[in-house]
């Protein structure tokens, strides 16, 4: 049975004398916010499972230290968003051991979700039916608790096992240095520099107008995270693009365009008009531009490229999607740059081969 922890006495006492390896999760909720709403963390201590609740009178920072020192392994599993929902509560992790990630080096496949990875090394099916529930509510039910112990009641089966596999297949420091870079992605706290790549759509504007897309885009990203609140309420795509491409005259004609964008009031509207009514530098003139649609001969060089990344991937028993993602490889041949995702141990498997095949 799990224990509930609600005040930070009893949160000191659970954590006095804690191991080298705690299991951990989160729930949390983002509907209405930019930061996830932390509404509960899980551990797995010395074979204890206790229910952490942040919405109650707890301070963090015992927790915060025992997660934070590096002689301690954070064992979760598919940890990106937990990563993001901590930092919320003032908590971060030193070392982490990511089971999804893990299975993929341990030669079980890529993206395994942790009820089917429990199910192959564990012979357990773990519940589902509170995959989406409302963990913010008090009390939680009692389905809602068990459903969250077992998130962490088995990942010290998985640690073991997963660790003996990986070892076992050589790959224990490409997964330490993957689940390195989870970790320094979490901590980032600044916004995508080049935003704009994703918009496929304004690939073939002008350079100065991507310009101002990126700006733009920028901007939102900052300001959600600032009022806390989705990107999409403040600006939505569609009219980030429309925006930048046909900048308003006026503050008036701006707020009628933009009616509907809920998250965008008065102070908003503002500094968004300034954004777009800013001269553009030369200094901001400096990015990636957006990939356009390849051409036949960039076809034909991104298919040879993940020829080579397959042959690779089946060289080394590892799934294609952990070694290479098909949009690196079109970023490398966009901007003949190798991509920061790549470096590391990908850039030794991978670099002379696909260099060698962009064109002079």
């Amino acid at each position: 049975m799990a224990d509930w922890i609600e005040r930070s006495d009893a949160l000191r006492s659970l954590l006095d004398d804690a191991p080298a390896t705690i299991g951990v999760d989160t729930e949390f909720m983002r509907i209405d916010t930019f930061l996830p709403k932390l509404a509960l963390v899980q551990i797995e201590i010395g074979g204890r499972i206790a229910l952490i609740d942040p919405t109650a009178d707890v301070e963090p920072a015992a927790l915060a230290t025992v997660l934070g020192d590096p002689d301690r392994t954070c064992v979760m599993h598919s940890a990106s968003e937990d990563l993001e929902a901590f930092a919320t509560w003032s908590c971060s992790i030193a070392r982490l051991f990511d089971t999804q990630i893990a299975a993929s080096f341990a030669g079980l496949g890529a993206g395994l979700g942790y009820q089917k990875l429990v199910r192959e090394l564990v012979g357990i099916d773990v519940p589902k039916a509170e995959t989406r529930s409302d963990w913010l509510r008090r009390p939680l039910s009692a389905e809602q608790l068990e459903y969250a112990a077992q998130d962490v009641v088995h990942l010290p089966a998985l640690h073991a096992r997963l660790s003996d596999r990986v070892a076992q297949r050589g790959y224990g420091a490409w997964l330490e240095e993957d689940c390195v870079r989870l970790l320094d992605k979490a901590r980032m706290r600044e916004p995508d520099p080049d935003p704009q790549t994703g918009m496929r759509g304004a690939a073939d504007w002008p350079l100065e107008t991507q310009g101002l897309l990126r700006r733009v885009l920028i901007w939102r990203d900052l300001t959600a995270r600032a009022i806390n609140r989705p990107r999409s309420w403040l600006l939505d795509d569609a009219h980030a693009l429309d925006l930048s491409a046909r900048p308003p005259k006026t503050a008036e004609e701006l707020a009628d365009r933009c009616k509907g964008q809920r998250a965008l009031r008065g102070a908003q509207r503002n500094e968004l008009f300034d954004v777009l009514a800013a001269p553009m530098s030369d200094a901001e003139l400096q990015f990636a531009p957006i990939p356009r649609v390849p051409t036949s001969r960039e076809k034909s060089t991104i298919s040879a490229m993940k020829d080579i990344v397959a042959a690779r991937a089946l060289a080394l028993d590892l799934p294609e999607g952990l070694l290479c993602a098909r949009r690196h490889l079109e970023s490398l041949l966009a901007t003949r740059r190798w991509p920061a995702a790549l470096d590391g141990w990908r850039r030794a498997v991978l670099h002379d081969e696909l260099v060698a095949l962009l064109p002079d």
